[in-house]
């Protein structure tokens, strides 16, 4: 059997690109210094896969920022307003992802929507009339020949045409079919400079093909390959699927002329039996997945076994692969010292999950595969106890009726009610929680965390911090004010390490985009709140200020979607328990004269299944009752905010209408504001605020660019209904510009508000 890896993490075992790039960005190392960073990634990588028997090795799966956006530049997709700042190649790149505002002009970026349903943002191509799709880059040939400099042979990887395609927006009168011909001249043109280099395979990534595909989707995938690949040459093309199955396209994948197809056999829920009704191609390579790329438990040898064995009877050629690219997942348990050994057996990050390719492949090349070490430790590590349960939790939640999940009195009455209470002007202005974790922040958390200063040394400082961002809150103008979160170090890992049945990683970063990584906790057991979480900070902020103070919390939904779920117990059972533990805590805010409470559910879309017929069955039937848990026990008075990331849900715009907030704020400057059209369409009830600024970029809004940015919602929205706010949490961003963007909004309003 050979083995094969869709991708690896880019950013190295200890974030190291993330480290170089941040220090590139601010001018503390050259461009000739972060190069060598990713080449020593890169080699890193390959090796680490080489001497795990990978057969099938990825090049061009390294990104200085994301795949996407590379294969834009590759194909020449690149508006003119970033051509015309005059930049090196990669800071043309870097000025796409991330806006640009210096001498050579003042630019957004480009708009990032989430990949699919992962906890990865991708950089979305914009494609005009003038665009001419072709091959200009070579960054893909590079690393190619890079690898073979090391002796390394390795299967390039790229974006498909038709994935490209799907996702890219349309900034003119031309749609996708319009540039099918230039499209496959490009992709044409790859192959043929592969075929020169003398590569062997290229991956052609195709995750567009697991969602639904209409019969014009299937007409331009079909058009786009049949070119594509009567130009490959000797050159063999996978066409690699993940994240579901390819039920709209199976037949048409076997009748191309495909060398290899990979289908993902984890989230693929009808994959095996595709392949068992309609048999597999005996001219073609079965790249299995059926090591799950997403997750991070052990893969389960026996279940793993009975898989492979039955596809190698229905095809002539598998090859075992991962179900996605492992950048999904943390990089090594090397790093991780405080976890007992007993809890790390359970796991495999990256380089495990390598490891277990290396012994699926041992344990297959036995006469008798189940008599293998490998095989017997793995049935041992499975047929243990973890001791997790915890039956006063799984009790409260099986009681659970539907009075819990329904709050009174009704939005109408409610909303009276709080008008009259807050009594805040047209425009009301306000954040969405965190603001900038500067390095004295990150220390002071540190510092205490290694023992280095005291617990109330710790809370004095943020205490001091507290205080500092309420004065300059109330100095600026805003109208709800927020504590800073500065005791945080992330919007879910805080909230996990509150409560009992989590457990914490101290180097498990994962990419979510560009130089931003998080650290998911992972959910061993039952979880439950023993303690308050934020009540004491939140409380202090309010005694500080007589304008309203919004306590801030992570929904349930979120929390989920961004840790590392069990896999014993449905996901239902895990948001439920959530949801009660964050409802304790609403109603401690509540009891502590916190008025306004935000309920973040930034990822509520993240999980959502990729196909529409299973939004309900598998999802939002659980999903939108476990926020309505949170807060249904709150009193009329008490107004409750959420904020969802991406304004990619007008097609479940009545189902977010149906989690009953009362605000609701939406990352929208890098839309259209469609969004805003269909909150109209559907008679949207909660009051909403569509960011007026985009918080992944260090460029500052001008007040008029804002003023014009207000002047569009109000054409659509009602004034009595819109709420003024930044897209998202100000974590990420330096001070400087932070406070800037925050004057210029406050002004904005104001001058807005002075027109009504």
């Amino acid at each position: 059997m050979k083995t094969s890896i869709i991708g690896y993490p880019r950013v190295g075992a200890l974030r190291e690109l993330k480290f170089a790039s941040e220090k590139f960005f601010k001018g503390e190392i050259s461009i000739d210094e972060l190069h060598r960073t990713g080449a020593d990634l890169r080699l890193a990588h390959w090796k680490i896969q080489q001497q795990n028997g990978i057969d099938y090795i990825p090049s061009n799966d390294f990104s200085f920022y994301d795949g996407v956006l590379d294969t834009a530049c590759l194909l020449n997709i690149v508006p003119e307003r970033y051509r015309a700042l005059n930049l090196p190649p990669l800071a043309t790149t870097f000025a796409m992802a991330r806006g640009y505002q210096g001498p050579q002009g003042d630019v957004k970026a480009l708009a990032m929507k989430k990949w699919y349903n992962t906890n990865y943002h991708y950089m979305v191509p914009e494609i005009d009339d003038s665009t001419r799709i072709r091959l200009t880059g070579t960054k893909l040939f590079d690393e190619l020949l890079e690898a073979k400099q090391h002796q390394i042979a390795t299967k390039p990887v790229l974006i498909g045409a038709f994935t490209l395609l799907k996702l890219a927006k349309y900034t003119g009168a031309k749609q996708a079919d319009d540039f099918v011909q230039e499209a496959t001249e490009a992709y044409a043109a790859v192959l043929a400079k592969l075929n020169e280099l003398g590569a062997e395979w290229i991956q052609l990534d195709e995750p567009q093909l697991v969602t639904d595909l209409s019969p014009e989707d299937l007409a331009l995938f079909a058009k786009l390959y049949s070119g594509i690949l009567s130009a490959k040459g000797n050159v063999k093309v996978l066409v690699q699927t993940y994240f579901g199955d390819v039920r709209d396209c199976y037949q048409e994948l076997q009748a191309l002329p495909f060398d290899g197809i990979g289908i993902d056999f984890i989230e693929g829920k009808k994959s095996l039996a595709l392949v068992r009704q309609y048999g597999f191609a005996d001219d073609k390579v079965l790249f299995a997945g059926v090591v799950n790329g997403k997750n991070i438990w052990r893969n389960r040898f026996k279940s793993t076994l009975v898989l492979i064995q039955e596809l190698r009877e229905l095809a002539r050629q598998v090859v075992i692969s991962s179900s996605c690219s492992l950048l999904h997942v943390p990089y090594t348990l090397k790093h991780e010292a405080k976890l007992p050994e007993e809890t790390k057996r359970h796991f495999a990050f990256a380089e495990e999950k390598l490891q277990e390719f290396a012994a699926l492949k041992a344990i297959l090349e036995q006469p008798d595969p189940y008599s293998s070490s490998y095989y017997q430790q793995n049935e041992e590590l499975f047929n243990g106890s973890r001791l997790i349960n915890n039956e006063a939790v799984q009790a409260r939640t099986a009681a659970l009726s539907e009075a819990d999940f329904t709050k009174l009195p009704e939005f109408s009455e409610r909303l009276a009610i709080q008008k009259s209470k807050f009594r805040l002007p047209p425009l009301p202005t306000t954040t969405i929680g965190s603001f900038p974790q500067t390095a004295e922040v990150r220390a002071n958390r540190f510092s205490f965390k290694k023992g280095a200063i005291s617990e109330e040394q710790y809370k004095q400082f943020n205490r001091d911090k507290i205080a500092e961002c309420i004065a300059l809150q109330e100095e600026i103008g805003l109208d709800v004010l927020v504590h800073g979160e500065y005791e945080r170090n992330d919007m879910v890992e805080y909230f996990g390490e509150c409560l009992e049945g989590f457990i914490f990683t101290e180097n498990a970063w994962v990419q979510s985009y560009g130089t931003r990584c998080v650290k998911p906790p992972i959910v061993w057991g039952d979880i439950s709140r023993s303690k308050p979480m934020t009540v004491e900070y939140s409380a202090y902020a309010r005694s500080l200020t007589n304008k309203p103070m919004k306590g801030m919390l992570t929904g349930p939904v979120t929390i989920l979607n961004w840790s590392f779920p069990r896999e014993d117990i449905q996901l239902k059972d895990s948001a439920l328990q959530i949801a009660l533990a964050i409802r304790d805590e609403v109603l401690d805010l509540e009891a502590n004269r916190i008025e306004i409470i935000q309920i973040d559910e930034a990822a509520l879309r993240e999980k959502l299944p990729l196909r529409q017929s299973d939004w309900q069955s598998e999802y939002l039937s659980w999903a939108i009752p476990a926020f309505r848990l949170v807060h249904s026990g709150v009193q009329a008075q008490t107004q409750i905010h959420t904020h969802m990331c991406y304004s990619q849900f007008s097609d479940i715009i009545r189902d977010i209408d149906a989690m009953d907030a009362d605000v609701i704020t939406f990352e929208a400057s890098r839309s259209d504001l469609a969004i805003i059209d269909a909150i109209n369409e559907c008679g949207f009830q909660t009051e909403v605020g569509p960011g007026v600024y985009d918080i992944h970029s260090p460029r500052i809004p001008s007040v008029d660019e804002l003023k014009q940015g207000l002047h569009r919602m109000l054409d659509k929205i009602d004034v009595a209904k819109l709420w003024v706010n930044p897209d998202c949490g100000l974590k990420t961003r330096g001070v400087t510009e932070t406070w800037a963007s925050l004057r210029h909004l406050v002004q904005a309003a104001r001058e807005v508000r002075a027109t009504l």
